[in-house]
């Protein structure tokens, strides 16, 4: 396996665009090697779909359009990044009873360290934002095998 392999997707901004984004990553992974039947790529799935709705839902419609990218850095990182052009950061809502959204980045960021990884917002040059999930590839999928 090569040290660096990337994929990307650039999809519509359109709530069809998620299961899309999902199972677009799943394949990826499993051309890398990653069992489709993995407990991680189930996780993996699900923050992808928070990523991905929230790339499509809290644009509020000036984003025409976000990116999935996913890198596996010398069989020991894994991240997957999704961009969108807004601006505004993803924010951490206060946990309400009657809340009916808001826990997306809740879930992504437990998931993420059960798997040993981390959730992290990067700046782009265009004036929106990447949210990254970084997750250690050897002992991800050694530990849920």
């Amino acid at each position: 396996m090569a040290d660096h392999q990337e994929a990307s997707v650039t999809l519509p901004s359109d709530p069809a665009s998620v299961s899309t984004a999902r199972r677009y990553v799943a394949e990826v992974l499993d051309g890398w090697g990653l069992d489709d039947a993995d407990d991680l790529v189930d996780a993996i799935r699900l923050m992808v779909s928070e990523l991905a709705t929230n790339a499509v839902v809290h644009t509020f419609g000036q984003s025409p359009t976000f990116t999935v990218d996913v890198r596996l850095e010398r069989e020991e990182r894994l991240h997957i990044g999704v961009t969108d052009s807004h601006p505004r950061w993803p924010r951490r809502l206060p946990a309400a009873v009657q809340q009916d959204n808001g826990r997306g980045m809740v879930i992504i960021r437990s998931l993420a360290a059960e798997a040993g990884g981390r959730l992290s917002v990067t700046p782009t040059e265009e004036g929106g934002k990447t949210v990254w999930v970084t997750l250690p590839w050897i002992r991800a999928a050694a530990s849920y095998a």
